[in-house]
């Protein structure tokens, strides 16, 4: 099983050199990623330490299982089993209460698309409606589907999929499901189908690219944890700490976006008064004005590149 591990987190991390020059690598600093997969990206910052600490933290088994297995000849590196939402608890366990610098890569890791069995891919026609990052979450994809009412498909299909058709394809799930029970991708995947007009679907892509993105978000809480934690990784960092977010789609990457600019200029003073009587400082700057993209050859040789955006705040 660890060998197969091995293989299929083999893939290559997103805008790793663009990151590993914005974290600013101290050899004795500590530093955190909170989304450790299969150690890509935290393989490459042990590489450069000669002491401090680098903790790895993900929610997935085998996730842990592999990275674990790749940090092992490393002294200095701690894999925790836990969600990045947790990350001032887990620090603190370790003694630690400030640290240098934080990486999140978010979304869907190619191995969780890659494994049929997570049902995280609308390519699976036969796979189950899972997508739980963590297989100790009790409710699965298959349970949305299924449980929502029609206004809550709607909502979450037009909110976190962004999807023009939302209307129709929560209608048609709907109408599917009281006929028979949607228990795989596929089943999901026909109700969608026949929700978006074939003119459509032929400039369109995947139809189901969006649906299967909402339940996912919904599924896992991935928006609400990352609005939740932001604030608080930002309070982690020691001074000149850097916080690195990797973001693959227009929502993860406003609430990056507008929760770096908050902290950078969070006062509330009427824009006319001449000084500021809320009292609120500034907890240190924005470092990527627009986001840092992917090379044109990254994207070549990586397609998960592609719609990646790195933005990077520095704590004062």
């Amino acid at each position: 099983m660890k060998a197969e591990q091995e293989i299929v987190f083999r893939h290559k991390s997103v805008l790793l050199d663009e990151v590993l020059e914005q974290l600013k690598i101290q050899e004795n600093g500590i530093y955190v990623d909170g989304t450790l997969g299969g150690a890509g990206h935290a393989g490459e910052i042990c590489k450069r330490l000669k002491g401090g600490m680098l903790i790895g933290i993900d929610q997935d088994a085998d996730a842990i299982a592999a990275a674990g297995e790749r940090l092992a000849k490393y002294p200095f590196a701690k894999v925790v089993r836990s969600n990045y939402s947790e990350m001032k608890t887990v620090v603190n366990d370790l003694g630690i209460q400030k640290v240098n610098g934080i990486l999140l890569d978010l979304g869907v890791s190619s191995y969780q698309l890659d494994t049929a069995e997570r049902g995280f891919s609308y390519m699976e026609e036969d796979a189950p409606l899972d997508m739980r990052m963590d297989h100790r979450l009790e409710m699965t994809a298959r349970d949305i589907v299924n449980g929502y009412s029609e206004a809550e498909l709607f909502r979450i299909i037009r909110d976190y999929g962004e999807d023009p058709f939302a209307k129709n394809i929560a209608k048609h799930i709907v109408m599917r499901r009281e006929k028979k029970e949607l228990l795989t991708c596929g089943d999901l995947n026909e109700a969608i189908r026949a929700a978006i007009p074939m003119k459509i679907q032929k400039n369109l892509g995947h139809p189901s690219k969006r649906t299967f993105q909402a339940i996912r978000i919904e599924l896992n809480g991935e928006l609400r944890v990352l609005q939740d934690t932001l604030d608080e990784m930002i309070d982690l960092l020691e001074p000149n700490g850097r916080l690195c977010i990797i973001t693959f789609h227009s929502l993860e990457d406003r609430i990056v976006k507008s929760g770096f600019r908050k902290r950078e200029n969070p006062c509330e003073c009427p824009p006319g008064f001449p000084v500021c009587v809320c009292g609120k400082k500034s907890a240190g700057r924005v470092i990527t004005r627009k986001p840092i993209l992917p090379s044109e050859e990254e994207c070549e040789n990586n397609k998960r590149a592609r719609s990646a955006k790195l933005r990077v705040f520095e704590r004062s």
